[in-house]
């Protein structure tokens, strides 16, 4: 099928544009998110850990597990944008009926599943780092091999699609529609990338808010260790569990960084992506 539609683009002449380019760009701006707001990122995980925030290291070492999180930031948001676009041309030409948010949904979920065969093996190295006393990446690797093998890299993988799915749902679609209606606003110009920015930050913030019991039940996965209630339960089971013991308080914890850092991660990381997009599409000589 992707062979089929790889040679469809070529006829089209659109393989650069539907491949390439959300190929270096969406490498480009997970690099760039992921690096600049890495402290954030660990203050979030260290008020979602069970062992409580300062348990977990405070502000000691926010930058501990940079290393995997930079090493999976670029590969993850390649497959994504990679298979987010070209679903999008895929459903799109069997589907020209199909109203755009159903598009941009199921393009989102196929890019999310992608993504994350890349992303949650440096997910859990990146978290238990964050939230371990002194211990390397390597080291955490390591011992994460030698108790659960391979299977324990990807440990919250299910659990991590059940927080990405329901966030891409309601991310890309508002990103498109808040596009497509600042587009319509200034005569069908096409937003610059730097408007593409904000759009992202608000679809972003919106998305992050309203799933954050969900990745609060990622991130107690991902940190418990094998034998752990968090490990047996279901995503929905954990949930409840987490409310029960700890009330919105707990599944609400992180809120705040959670929400700053998406935002201003959705600013980044999607106008970093229409950046990179408006620069390749700019200098390729068939444009």
């Amino acid at each position: 099928v992707i062979k089929r539609l790889m040679v469809r683009m070529e006829h089209r002449g659109d393989a650069f544009k539907d491949f390439i380019v959300p190929l270096l760009a969406g490498g480009l701006a997970g690099t760039a998110v992921d690096v600049t707001l890495f402290p954030l990122d660990t203050i979030k995980t260290r008020l979602q850990s069970s062992k409580g925030f300062w348990a977990s290291g405070g502000f000691r070492r926010i930058y501990g597990g940079i290393l995997p999180a930079a090493s999976a930031s670029a590969p993850s948001a390649a497959l994504f944008f990679c298979t987010y676009e070209l679903f999008k041309v895929v459903v799109g030409y069997h589907f020209p009926n199909l109203q755009s948010p159903w598009v941009h949904m199921l393009a989102a979920t196929a890019g999310e599943v992608a993504a994350c065969v890349v992303r949650v093996p440096c997910e859990v190295i990146k978290q238990r780092t964050q939230t371990s006393r002194g211990l390397r990446p390597s080291q955490v690797f390591k011992a994460a091999i030698e108790s659960e093998g391979i299977r324990g890299l990807y440990r919250g993988y299910l659990t991590t699609l059940s927080r990405e799915i329901p966030f891409s749902f309601i991310q890309f679609p508002l990103w498109e529609y808040l596009k497509a209606s600042w587009s319509d606003s200034q005569g069908g110009h096409p937003v610059e990338p730097w408007q593409g920015a904000v759009c992202g930050a608000l679809a972003g913030a919106v998305a992050a808010a309203l799933t954050t019991p969900l990745d609060v039940a990622k991130t107690r996965v991902m940190l418990a260790k094998t034998g752990d209630m968090e490990v047996k339960a279901s995503m929905a089971g954990l949930l409840v569990m987490i409310g029960r013991e700890e009330g919105l308080k707990g599944l609400f914890s992180g809120f705040v960084p959670r929400v700053c850092w998406i935002g201003l991660g959705g600013f980044i990381f999607l106008g970093a992506y229409e950046q990179g997009k408006h620069l390749l599409l700019t200098h390729h000589p068939t444009h």
